[in-house]
């Protein structure tokens, strides 16, 4: 692999906040295989899902669970498809360490390709890690040193809206999976799956328009989310720095003799005001959908309630 593979990707150090472990690593990965492009499949929109799908089965096996790490972004570091991948746990960040000395990040990612994209019978995959400038295949024998390097590489950016999508998309089908009614063989539960392009999102296996956010869904959410406005807010919080911190209990107390419908009001303000372009339907319906507010999902999206 090039050594120099990566490098314009690097990204600023910033300083520990409330003494939490975290840091950030760059995988990348390349098809040896000829007849396998991954940075093809990663620009193909009806493939892209299932090629994020084995990224995200991929690190879930190597760190041992789902928690501790999310991905923040999917890079075209041509000829490489790059993963960035934040982590919260040093638990969780050992645990790949130690999986992909071994070179099983390699293998779980080959096995969960064969599942889950067509590909060829044999692929082989190369790969590299990365810290900022410091390539970490050259020193997995010292796990403190990795560990260091991804420390210092402090996450600097919430995630990608690309890669929200793709998160919830996984969710929903998850959630479909464990449904009573989705009880049948795996391939007819597939079957029943519609494939969501990019500028658009899935709920109860509905195709949605991903788009922003309207004056008119403003005062719906306003006057229909009552006091679960806050809950609500914790979940856009997640990927959204205005909300981060204190700003959720400032909005409660600062509009407080104004009543539930100003803070909701309020609360999708600040969110609209920051996320700009990036403030959309599929986000909204998501935490709410999170929060278990099927109805007010079902009202934001003009869906006529079930008799």
């Amino acid at each position: 692999m090039e050594k120099n593979a990566g490098k314009k990707m690097t990204m600023n150090s910033t300083p520990v906040q409330n003494g939490a472990w975290a840091g950030c690593v760059f995988l990348f990965l390349r098809s040896a295989c000829p007849h396998f492009d991954l940075l093809a499949a990663y620009k193909d929109p009806d493939r892209k899902f299932n090629l994020f799908k084995v990224i995200r089965l991929t690190l879930s096996d190597a760190a041992g669970g789902l928690d501790g790490y999310e991905i923040l972004k999917l890079h075209d570091a041509d000829p490489q498809l790059g993963v960035e991948v934040k982590f919260v746990d040093e638990a969780a960040c050992r645990r790949f360490l130690d999986s992909y000395g071994t070179g099983s990040v390699q293998q779980f990612f080959v096995q969960h390709v064969g599942r889950v994209l067509p590909g060829p019978d044999e692929l082989v995959v190369d790969t590299q890690l990365k810290a900022g400038d410091n390539i970490l295949d050259c020193c997995l024998d010292d796990q403190e040193l990795c560990l260091q390097h991804i420390h210092h590489l402090q996450p600097d950016r919430l995630q990608d809206d690309e890669v929200s999508r793709l998160e919830q998309q996984l969710r929903t089908l998850a959630l479909a999976d464990r449904s009573p009614a989705n009880s049948g063989p795996p391939s007819t539960i597939k079957q029943e799956v519609p494939m969501v392009p990019d500028n658009c999102f899935l709920f109860q296996k509905r195709v949605f328009d991903d788009r922003q956010l309207t004056p008119a869904d403003h005062q719906r959410f306003a006057t229909n989310v009552g006091r679960d406005w806050k809950k609500v807010g914790r979940t856009l919080q997640k990927t959204c720095r205005a909300l981060k911190g204190p700003a959720i209990d400032n909005l409660a107390y600062e509009y407080e003799r104004e009543g539930l419908y100003e803070q909701a009001y309020q609360l999708l303000s600040r969110f609209i005001q920051a996320e700009g372009k990036g403030a959309r339907l599929g986000r909204l319906v998501a935490a709410l959908e999170e929060n278990k507010l099927i109805g007010l999902a079902e009202i934001m999206l003009g869906i006529q309630p079930r008799e």
